[in-house]
């Protein structure tokens, strides 16, 4: 007859010390997905035994074999143990953390792929490698293990106790646990830290922030309601009231939203990024993303409705931009709809005629995802464009004897 063995055996009772570092991780504000593969799951047992996991664990995944980390990856790492495989896998927990999140509370995307002992002798080093992701910065975390110094328990307590100070350093708990390591064994530490979540867009660690009119500043937000996208150099009266409008038709708030990449425009520096966020300072959120097309804002924003001019929405549906593909441009909208997104369309003066939605090429199939803002609802002949021919054509004050102006 097969007789389970003792729960103790497996997991072992938890040390004090450890107990301690989890209930003040439970009692940061932070909450974390973890993926981790072949070693931690000692910690993940550990943090689940704790009262209070639920304030902290948003999710846990396993990708155990090689089709499961390539499913959650989107490729083949050239080594599943690697410390690019760590922040690959890091970043993916990171994202989903941002979409699984409750409120605004900061979010952490944990790793750890591991090589330990196992049933059959391995050529290669016994290591580890553990990364932290956040908006703040990200911290990896590299040990090797003496071979042939402990049995597979041995060293699965190692690497779950390198797990746990990890998260316990990136959620701010000000506490570690030792590790129980011998003789050369240490642990290598490398990372990059960033002073906002701005500045850590501008670096690529995340895709999304907002800057709230109070002008607090939190990374990769859930966004609801409509977004008014632009490039808004400068922002004028006309995006104001475009936004008036459409949170009345829509019944719903409305967001600015800027990207720093454009398909037509070059790449925003951080400087002209931070002078352009100033400008809505105290009037309506501002969502800031490095997705340059609207099926990469739609996947940022699902649910949301796009409020957009005349001439944006006329690129929308152009296979031009899809590198001339019209099945590209089709799958874009596909992509659209899938997130639940839609356009809100303003009219707008071209060619000496007041353009609206109904000479806007939409494809047969689409037009339910396309509704027009009425003329008599809102009409503004002045952009953006024009507001900056008109500074340029105008003279400049005269110069002072010092020559600053």
């Amino acid at each position: 007859m097969n007789v389970e063995p003792p729960f103790e055996s497996v997991y072992p009772k938890m040390d004090e010390n450890i107990r301690r570092l989890v209930e003040r991780i439970h009692d940061s504000p932070t909450q974390v997905v973890i993926v981790i593969a072949g070693a931690g799951s000692l910690a993940v047992h550990q943090l689940l035994s704790v009262p209070g996991a639920s304030r902290t664990v948003l999710e846990i995944l396993i990708p155990y074999s090689s089709a499961s980390l390539v499913d959650l990856l989107g490729v083949n790492p050239s080594t599943a143990v690697s410390a690019r495989t760590a922040a690959d896998m890091a970043r993916r927990a990171y994202e989903r953390a941002a979409r699984l999140r409750v409120g605004n509370a900061p979010v952490v995307g944990l790793s750890c792929t591991a090589a330990i002992v196992t049933d059959r002798p391995r050529r290669g080093a016994h290591r580890c490698h553990v990364e932290a992701w956040s908006s703040h910065g990200s911290q990896r975390h590299s040990m090797v293990l003496e071979k042939g110094l402990r049995d597979r328990r041995g060293e699965e307590s190692a690497v779950s106790a390198l797990v746990l100070n990890a998260l316990a350093e990136v959620s701010g708990t000000g506490a570690t646990i030792s590790l129980p390591l011998t003789g050369d064994e240490h642990v290598v530490r490398t990372g990059v830290r960033y002073k906002d979540p701005i500045g850590a867009l501008i670096a690529k660690q995340i895709e999304s922030a907002v800057v709230e009119p109070n002008g607090e500043v939190v990374a990769s937000p859930r966004i609801e309601g409509a977004v008014l996208s632009g490039s808004f150099n400068p922002v004028h009266e006309g995006h104001i009231k475009l936004a008036e409008v459409a949170s009345r038709l829509l019944d719903a708030p409305v967001a600015f939203e800027l990207s720093t990449l454009n398909v037509d425009k070059q790449t925003l520096s951080e400087a002209t990024l931070r002078t352009r966020v100033s400008q809505l300072n105290g009037k309506y959120p501002l969502v800031i993303t490095r997705a340059p097309v609207f099926h990469k804002k739609a996947a940022l924003m699902p649910g949301c409705t796009f409020i957009i001019g005349w001439d944006t929405a006329i690129r929308v549906v152009d296979p031009r931009y899809y590198d001339g593909s019209e099945s590209a441009m089709i799958g874009a909208l596909q992509e659209i709809r899938s997130h639940s997104c839609r356009f809100l369309v303003a009219g707008r003066e071209s060619g000496g005629l007041f353009r609206t939605i109904d000479s806007i090429p939409v494809p047969a199939g689409f037009t339910d995802i396309f509704t027009g803002i009425p003329e008599s609802a809102f009409r503004q002949d002045l952009s953006s464009s024009d507001l900056r021919s008109r500074r340029t054509a105008e003279p400049g004050p005269p110069a002072s004897r010092h020559g600053i102006s």
